[in-house]
């Protein structure tokens, strides 16, 4: 079974953020003050991965000032901030920045926490698209069916049947926290396998693809797409020939790009901008999000038929000012 980029790359991501730092620009209805202060609470990681020099320098020449917030004292003592941009878990971080946010209306906190909660699981994050039923001229946008399983693994089987759900079967951790875990998958391909799936999960049936999705992010009223490389399509010869399951560590990652790739144009052929940009309106105004992407798929041989498969909150490229 082939596939494309599935182990991270760290200095493909990096690249990846310089492409979209050059062409992509935050749309947050600020006017360009003389002077902005951005407080930023992130874990290491994210703070070296997204704070890097060139982002910087591009925010200082437009006035914007990143100050790194000491977790450990009142927001409110910290600052003045105009914009407060985090990454935390954890109910005492919730905590802090609830009654910052009560106590000072009139700063920007990106994200709310109750919203970027919405989208830690997978079971309600795209409950809001399904809601949508979004179609017009440019196309449609739905989800994959799906079935959540919070136990009992030999119970999969007979519950997918039940529901319904057609053979193969993608599985994902039911929250995204962060961890390189949540954002594992498998793809199961025959009935016996389901039972070797270990809860809680979100099972999705699998939607040909062409192989590649399109990583839609979104910053305030900004909106950058890029191809990546993702699984395969599975034909009927491969199902019955192929049985158990494959596991993927990380799909679609900076290193799997694929704006560069030789692709049918049919695959390759990005969505229609007045689709994305009103779906991207539509989920900022029902998630309550500005700092989010979206993991959209067009079905394999439709030219406008498209699922969302993964919103995640404060994506690991950067999209700058």
């Amino acid at each position: 079974m082939r596939f494309n980029g599935e182990i991270s790359n760290r200095n493909e991501e990096e690249k990846e953020n310089d492409r979209i730092s050059q062409s992509c620009s935050i749309g947050l209805g600020f006017p360009h003050p003389q002077k902005l202060v951005v407080g930023y609470a992130l874990t290491s990681k994210k703070t070296k991965s997204f704070l890097q020099p060139k982002l910087e320098g591009l925010a200082r020449n437009k006035g914007i000032f990143f100050v790194a917030i000491d977790q450990n004292r009142s927001l409110s003592d910290q600052g003045p901030f105009d914009i407060v941009l985090h990454k935390l878990s954890g109910k005492e971080w919730r905590r802090l920045l609830e009654d910052y946010r009560e106590k000072h209306p009139e700063v920007t906190v990106l994200d709310p926490p109750d919203a970027i909660q919405h989208v830690h699981n997978r079971q309600s994050m795209l409950k809001d698209v399904a809601d949508m039923n979004l179609s017009d001229c440019y196309g449609k946008v739905g989800v994959p069916r799906q079935l959540v399983i919070k136990k009992d693994p030999s119970s999969i089987p007979d519950a997918v049947s039940k529901a319904g759900l057609m053979l193969p079967i993608v599985a994902k951790p039911l929250v995204v926290d962060g961890s390189a875990k949540s954002h594992e998958l498998s793809l199961a391909y025959d009935q016996f396998s389901l039972a070797k799936l270990e809860p809680p999960l979100v099972l999705q049936e699998f939607v040909n693809h062409g192989g590649v999705l399109f990583k839609v992010y979104i910053v305030g009223e900004a909106i950058k797409v890029v191809r990546r490389f993702s699984l395969p399509d599975v034909n009927k010869c491969e199902l019955l020939h192929n049985a158990g399951v494959f596991h993927f560590p990380r799909v679609s990652c900076a290193a799997a790009s694929a704006d560069d790739a030789d692709l049918d144009p049919g695959v390759a052929e990005l969505p229609p901008r007045p689709l994305l940009e009103r779906l991207a309106r539509e989920l900022r105004r029902r998630l309550g999000l500005h700092l989010f992407n979206i993991d959209i798929i067009r079905e394999h041989g439709t030219r406008d038929c498209f699922y969302v498969i993964d919103i995640n909150y404060f994506p690991g490229v950067i999209l700058s000012f």
